[in-house]
């Protein structure tokens, strides 16, 4: 994809979303239930949408949330539901439907007090906290975020009491039953007033128990003596609240460079494709924190419900890969109370430089397919201490070994760059360099490829018998993987690996497209050959399938 002419350069107003249009299109627009584009769809993080397609509207946000009450009354759960919402304009329309739907339905929901904002892992953590002992009156979760994606996107996600992101099987009976739900008309939702509603919801300080629990998993002592001098962008989102009450707890010299809130997020600097994304992993859409990079020792940005994370040292703002490797690197070996059998879990579309990573600690790599909810019970039973994403997401353990999060979390992710530099003396970035000079330097990217229906349908059904390769960019194939090595769980795609090389090919479930990831320990000119080949492998399979 070429880079877009605004990519990087402040907002201009033209492209800003029209919020009135975008909240009365929450209520005005009926979705048309027979038209797949407009059902229920959950993917790996919840349905999302938005209200001007008819995508992301009350009948979505009515039908889900009557199922997701289903789904508990039938599953037994009985203790309370925490309810958090992020900064996108969408969010609070459907945090009001949500209310009305699951008070109606006798669930007992805690929110936010003020009806604040609340980022996803203080619901993952709170959780957590409350089933902690518990065997019966388990307590769930539900956060309406689209995470990083444009202002005029909504996004509904639903955490069961393992406090992470729920899996298929639980998803697809949501999805199944709010779709069901939306044939027959609403009908069967239940729905009381929102002053009605109101009276039986508990209001609910995620902040505080969080703040101070950071304790338990991060050396803030460190941190607040080595002075680390942090910057904080939550990109107008929901961690602002959290960052405020954190350097005021610990004392921390820390600095809140943005402190605004605007559901337009008139603010941003543009993405490469010239959108407005709160991508805390992309440079374009960080300029404006990096630009402010020589101020502090540590930067820190977050997406509007902190799930995500992005790390800016005086170098700039690493590559996502590249930190997920030096906070492995460090963590296991600076949690001595570490179980010494505790695994690395990492998505298989994650550099290979983590691979050599945990084969130096001598430590059993987990490697699963795209999706955060596939680390979900490692991190409860402690099978493995840390679990990232090649995204900009990741979760590890407390010091003691317990579970904190069993969803993303970006601010603990943040933190951990100022305890590295605090407790090592070097920035994570010059540990990354430390890490090149043992394991080799890697070249990486994703890049997407055109593919219709029925070629993606093969893509994601594929056999490793419908590859015919040996090689790939010069080096015998090692492993073609359509399933998982960590988990043995379909990954959706293929995986062809070398001793030097790798790609994985994945369907887009939005567009004609295929997503190919790619890594090369020999260099950019190798990566590109690996590409190349990458699509020639893809394309043999097509054919064999009769579909090119």
């Amino acid at each position: 994809m070429s880079l877009h002419p605004l990519a990087g350069q402040p907002a201009p107003h033209r492209i800003l979303v029209n919020i009135p249009r975008l909240v009365s299109s929450y209520y005005a627009l009926q979705p048309d239930p027979e038209n797949p584009a407009q059902q229920v769809a959950f993917g790996t993080s919840g349905h999302r949408g938005t209200s001007l397609q008819g995508t992301f509207n009350e009948a979505h946000i009515l039908a889900v949330s009557q199922a997701v009450a289903e789904y508990r009354a039938e599953q037994g759960i009985t203790g309370p539901l925490f309810l958090g919402m992020d900064t996108h304009a969408l969010s609070e329309p459907a945090w009001i439907t949500a209310v009305e739907v699951l008070a109606a339905n006798g669930v007992d929901v805690r929110v936010e007090k003020g009806r604040g904002y609340t980022p996803t892992p203080l619901i993952s953590h709170a959780i957590l906290e409350y089933n902690r002992g518990r065997e019966t009156g388990l307590a769930d979760g539900i956060v309406i975020t689209p995470s990083h994606n444009p202002p005029q996107d909504g996004g509904f996600k639903y955490n069961p009491p393992s406090g992470g992101p729920a899996d298929t099987g639980v998803t697809k009976v949501v999805q199944e039953r709010a779709n069901q739900i939306l044939r027959d008309g609403l009908t069967e939702v239940k729905r009381w007033p929102l002053s009605q509603a109101l009276n039986t919801v508990q209001e609910f300080d995620f902040v505080t128990p969080y703040v101070q629990g950071l304790g338990r998993i991060l050396d803030m002592e460190a941190i607040k003596a080595a002075g680390v001098r942090i910057g904080v962008d939550p990109l107008g989102g929901s961690s602002l609240a959290v960052w405020q009450q954190i350097a005021q707890h610990y004392g921390l010299n820390l600095t809140l460079v943005n402190e605004r809130i605007d559901p337009s997020f008139a603010f941003m600097t543009v993405d490469k494709d010239g959108k407005i994304r709160m991508d805390c992993s992309s440079p374009y859409a960080m300029a404006s924190l990096i630009g402010l990079k020589d101020r502090f020792d540590v930067a820190i940005g977050n997406d509007p419900d902190a799930d995500r994370h992005g790390i800016v040292t005086p170098d700039g703002l690493m590559n996502p890969n590249h930190y997920l490797a030096v906070c492995i690197f460090y963590l296991y070996q600076h949690r001595p109370q570490w179980r010494p059998d505790m695994g690395v879990g990492k998505t298989l579309v994650s550099s290979s430089m983590i691979d050599r990573v945990a084969e130096s600690l001598g430590r059993r790599l987990f490697e699963v397919p795209v999706g955060f909810k596939y680390f979900v019970d490692g991190l409860l039973k402690g099978t493995i201490g840390f679990g990232g994403e090649e995204s900009a997401g990741a979760s590890f353990l407390c010091m003691d070994g317990s579970a904190w999060s069993t969803d993303k979390d970006g601010i603990i992710l943040g933190l951990l760059a100022a305890e590295i530099l605090a407790k090592t003396g070097k920035s994570p970035s010059q540990h990354y360099r430390e890490l090149e000079a043992r394991f080799g330097s890697s070249a990486y990217t994703r890049i997407d490829a055109e593919a219709n229906s029925a070629q993606k349908k093969v893509l994601a059904n594929l056999s490793p018998e419908l590859v015919t390769a040996t090689e790939l960019a010069g080096e015998p194939i090692r492993a073609k993987l359509t399933r998982a090595p960590g988990n043995n769980e379909p990954i959706g795609g293929l995986k062809v690996v070398t001793e030097n090389a790798w790609f994985a090919a994945r369907p887009s479930g939005t567009e004609d497209v295929y997503k190919i990831y790619a890594e090369s320990f020999k260099g950019e000119a190798h990566l590109e050959r690996v590409l190349s080949e990458a699509k020639e492998v893809v394309n043999a399979a097509f054919r064999a399938a009769g579909v090119l």
